[in-house]
């Protein structure tokens, strides 16, 4: 089991170094830089710089220099700490990385545990009680949840929270608490909002993962040694849940590794909608103004947590099935 971690983690950081090689040049592709968006938002504003000016700024942002020196730049500085300067906030990019990454974690990590946690219990009791009215209730809301736009569900649940539940909506916290110190009240009012990100990003990943849990399940429940275990005299319960579940897990642990990039992919939509402070927009907007330093930080930051999400994936699906360990 050791051999096969430290192979994975060795598989890690080759990849991880690809992911920057080809994502700095993706970020690179785009004609023109953030010193062309400048001087145009200072024209717009009646303004104007003189060539020398011009040059000066050309020499400051690096704008003119090869992508390979751009790069060398970068990652030299990045192995020690030093992410480069943000053009746009005119302050280091690590600042704001390590500003918004942890919400962007924390809130990932709570949907991966929603949306496992119902999609297990709900695909389990849907495949023990097929063809029940229940069950067809569950396939309808697993339906909608497949089909309804990420941002269209924030909205509702925005309007619900708001006029049925008489909660502040937008960011998470309330406006009292944004810049207090931490404290108790703070982390309730936290709790108060932080379930309406978790419930919008895992609404969609939920209905896909309990659809799946349902359809492996009832295969598994018809394989021989089920039957041999039923025949047994073990309880249902143990029947199902130590021997029948295990085994229809395989297929979920495996898109383990792929539900961490839909999550952030689709927290970012979420996030402009509801306020957020995470990666997504902020990254977002560093790549419309080719704020190439913060791009690339936030770049990397989110491959790390992907790839990680990929390592826990391969060593989850290793314990569940001991023959993978020896491929």
């Amino acid at each position: 089991m050791l051999n096969y971690i430290i192979r994975r983690v060795g598989y890690l950081f080759v990849t991880l170094i690809f992911v920057m090689v080809i994502g700095f040049v993706i970020i690179e592709l785009p004609p023109g830089s953030y010193l062309e968006f400048e001087l145009q938002r200072i024209r717009l504003l009646g303004g104007d710089l003189s060539q020398a000016q011009i040059k000066a700024l050309e020499i400051q942002y690096g704008v003119n220099d090869p992508i390979y020196l751009k790069f060398w730049k970068w990652i030299s500085r990045f192995v020690t700490g030093d992410f480069g300067e943000s053009f746009e906030y005119n302050m280091p990019a690590r600042t704001l990385v390590f500003a918004r990454l942890p919400f962007t974690i924390i809130i990932s990590v709570l949907t991966l545990i929603f949306s496992w946690t119902v999609s297990i219990v709900v695909g389990v009791y849907s495949a023990t009680h097929r063809r029940t009215a229940l069950d067809y209730t569950i396939t309808v809301f697993q339906f909608i949840g497949l089909s309804v736009p990420a941002f269209l569900l924030a909205l509702v649940v925005m309007v619900f929270a708001q006029r049925t539940l008489g909660l502040h909506v937008g960011g998470l916290y309330s406006d009292q608490f944004v810049n207090a110190p931490w404290s108790w009240d703070k982390f309730v009012d936290l709790l108060k909002h932080i379930w309406i990100p978790i419930v919008v990003i895992g609404a969609h990943n939920t209905a896909w993962l309990s659809r799946v849990m349902r359809s492996n399940l009832l295969d598994v429940l018809g394989m021989q040694y089920v039957q041999t275990a039923r025949s047994k005299g073990l309880l249902e319960r143990r029947v199902i849940w130590k021997h029948a579940v295990r085994n229809a897990l395989h297929p979920l642990v495996m898109v383990l590794g792929m539900s961490l990039p839909a999550i952030i992919s689709g927290e970012t939509v979420v996030a402009i909608v509801l306020n957020l402070p995470t990666t997504g927009p902020l990254y977002f907007r560093a790549l419309l103004q080719q704020d190439m330093y913060l791009a690339a930080s936030f770049l990397v930051f989110l491959a790390i947590t992907l790839l990680i999400g990929n390592l826990l994936a391969d060593i989850l699906l290793a314990w569940l099935d001991p023959r993978i360990r020896f491929e």
